[in-house]
């Protein structure tokens, strides 16, 4: 709401000068004029990136592509044994966040790199045409797992710990080692069944 009120506010001011452009020929209009044509431009500019940044950290904002419509859906698998599933399922990893949850170094909160990607599926969004199939464009990070698992008691457990330094190091992914490897399937999305939440 804040956000509006400064834009609407720099627009009166704008058009105020843009109307009686007179008013900066004094020392009052100019500082005026000054604030109207920068300050004010700048803080909606900064006030708005912020407010988008947080939005983008949104599961419905990065669900309102149709193209991601399908990993939406996996979200809602009846099996325990589909990982993003079950922690979504299980407020394992806050449901309003889920995808940001998982996927932090992804788009533009990751290296210039990741940054680089992200704008690149913006200009796919609405000039061209999306990766078939979708994939991510480097292998998952065991780090992401790692942030909220590690010290856990219900990972503690005897294999954990000895695989820790394989699992640090990236040698052995979390993901594609046999153990934790049912993760989206959006392939498979046609002989699943799904959870409903109570309403």
């Amino acid at each position: 709401m804040l956000l509006y009120a400064l834009i609407g506010v720099t627009i009166i001011v704008i058009a105020m000068v843009a109307i009686r452009p007179s008013v900066t020929m004094t020392r009052e209009g100019k500082m005026l004029a000054f604030v109207g044509f920068c300050v004010l431009p700048i803080l909606c500019g900064t006030l708005g990136a912020s407010e988008h940044f947080e939005r983008s950290k949104q599961t419905s904002f990065c669900l309102s592509c149709h193209v991601m419509e399908p990993w939406g859906k996996s979200l809602f698998v009846d099996d325990p044994t589909y990982i993003p599933a079950a922690h979504f399922q299980n407020h394992r990893i806050p449901a309003d966040e889920a995808c940001y949850t998982c996927h932090t170094n992804y788009a533009m909160y990751g290296s210039l790199k990741v940054k680089l990607n992200g704008l690149h599926h913006v200009y796919v969004n609405y000039f061209g045409k999306a990766m078939n199939p979708i994939h991510l464009y480097e292998p998952f990070n065991n780090r992401e797992c790692l942030h909220c698992h590690e010290g856990a008691r219900s990972f503690q457990s005897v294999t954990h710990v000895a695989m820790m330094d394989v699992l640090k190091s990236n040698q052995l992914s979390c993901v594609s080692s046999g153990c934790h490897d049912t993760i989206h399937n959006t392939a498979a999305q046609d002989k699943v069944k799904f959870w409903s939440p109570a309403p």
